[in-house]
């Protein structure tokens, strides 16, 4: 298999409005130091609607034909020890005068496949209205169920939009019944919004008013094993990307338990860098979960801020664009860690994704994070270092355009251990350009 390396290999990718950048710029393995970063593979649906796993010198190992929305691994634990097992979305069809990029609406059915590519199990005929109607995630459980967060077009008293795209969670069980259901605008007045916001919120023109775009199982945790049972190994964690909120769900009750936002302090300049510091605010976040269990930071809070506009009325923005990755202490609500372009010594536009994207800790610290908009992947240490960055060249429409693009949803890391024995992997060094300041008179 062919790497794709940074100086073989060129892709023309239309950039994004949101900011300038060169019409063609290298794809694949830009950078990696196979001593500083962790040593895995990548799964990822690319804007050409296929999923792929590749290696860290970018070698696509395998290609499940279907789109990730997202791309979602099974523990082989949960399928009786085989390696390999993928969620995908397997059929969809014309969505209809709502359906959009960032919504369900035109999916028919998701299912596990195997390493090969067959299917063993689908779920979309025996969903409510006979369609999935899946978007931004589904997860198997360890009762063998599979969560799917789905949308359902319905109308909801008091809201100005004569429909709502309202946010569903499904919990169904391998015969393809709905065991448990949680639907989000049963509790808008548990999210956090002030009597005021409440009123914008009804009376947005937006039908995908709340536009949720995760869903996770909080694990197992330290706070639940200190008594707070808020973080119960079973509830639900989800973020709203149109409302800047993070919420955790009872499992039990369906109750909001805890929220974080929508209401938090502006982003100030001068404190941006300090840590540990009160939580400021997000801005059409991604990617919400609490750190599992055994990896650095366990127990905390990791988000991708986007720092994109969103909420009831808009966040304000910096006058410059910038994403962040966030580690939040939930309980003191203090940032704890943190990566911008400045961790990296690099201007703030330089790291940003004004909409979908991710972050996953690792076991030796870093984080693998995908800025989706650009369709780049990175590994950075604790210190900000990026020791391993690789640029998808698989183009596809841009989201709500015919235009071009190589944008990525999330970028998930997978162990090598998960695939079956035998499978390759590459760990081929690949060194940066030389990027330091030179000292101006040096060139007279």
């Amino acid at each position: 298999m062919k790497a794709f390396k940074a100086t073989l290999l060129a892709s023309a990718v239309l950039a994004c409005t949101a900011h300038a950048a060169p019409s063609v710029y290298p794809t694949g393995v830009t950078r990696y130091d196979p001593a500083k970063a962790y040593n895995q593979y990548v799964i990822f649906a690319g804007a050409d609607k296929q999923t792929h796993l590749i290696d860290m010198d970018g070698n696509e190992v395998k290609n499940w034909p279907y789109n990730g929305f997202p791309s979602a691994i099974i523990d082989p634990k949960l399928v009786g020890g085989e390696r390999g097992h993928v969620l995908l979305q397997l059929s969809d069809k014309a969505p209809g005068p709502l359906g959009a990029a960032g919504n369900g609406l035109a999916n028919q059915s998701v299912g596990e496949l195997d390493w090969s590519g067959k299917v063993l199990w689908q779920w979309g005929d025996k969903a409510p209205g006979g369609a999935a109607q899946q978007h931004h995630d589904q997860r198997r459980l360890s009762n063998g169920n599979t969560l799917v967060l789905a949308n359902k077009v319905h109308k909801v008293a008091g809201f100005k939009v004569p429909e709502l795209i309202d946010d569903v969670v499904y919990e169904v069980d391998p015969q393809g019944q709905v065991k448990w259901q949680w639907l989000a605008s049963d509790h808008l007045t548990e999210f956090g919004f002030t009597p005021a916001q409440l009123k914008l919120v009804r009376a947005t023109d937006n039908p995908d008013y709340l536009h949720i775009n995760n869903l996770s199982v909080v694990g197992p945790n330290k706070w639940f094993d200190g008594g707070d049972k808020r973080f119960a190994p079973d509830n639900l964690l989800l973020d709203s990307r149109n409302s800047n909120f993070i919420a955790i769900i009872d499992k039990a009750s369906g109750k909001v338990v805890w929220h974080l936002g929508p209401n938090l302090p502006n982003l100030n300049p001068k404190t941006a860098q300090q840590l540990p510091r009160p939580v400021d605010q997000f801005v059409g976040q991604h990617d919400a979960h609490i750190i599992p269990a055994g990896l650095p930071g366990a127990g905390n809070l990791l988000v991708f801020d986007n720092q994109g506009t969103a909420g009831y009325p808009s966040a304000p923005l910096g006058l410059t664009p910038g994403s962040r990755v966030l580690e939040i202490d939930p309980i003191k609500q203090q940032v704890v860690w943190q990566y911008s372009a400045a961790s990296s010594k690099q201007p703030s536009w330089d790291f940003y994704s004004s909409f979908i994207s991710s972050a996953r800790r690792l076991p030796n610290g870093n984080t693998l994070i995908d800025e989706g908009m650009n369709g780049r992947f990175f590994q950075v240490t604790d210190k900000g270092e990026i020791v391993w960055e690789y640029v998808s060249p698989y183009q596809g429409k841009a989201p709500g355009s015919e235009a071009v693009s190589n944008w990525v949803y999330r970028a998930l890391p997978v162990s090598y251990d998960w695939v079956p024995e035998g499978t390759p992997h590459g760990e081929t060094a690949v060194a940066a350009p030389e990027t330091t300041l030179k000292n101006a008179s040096a060139s007279r």
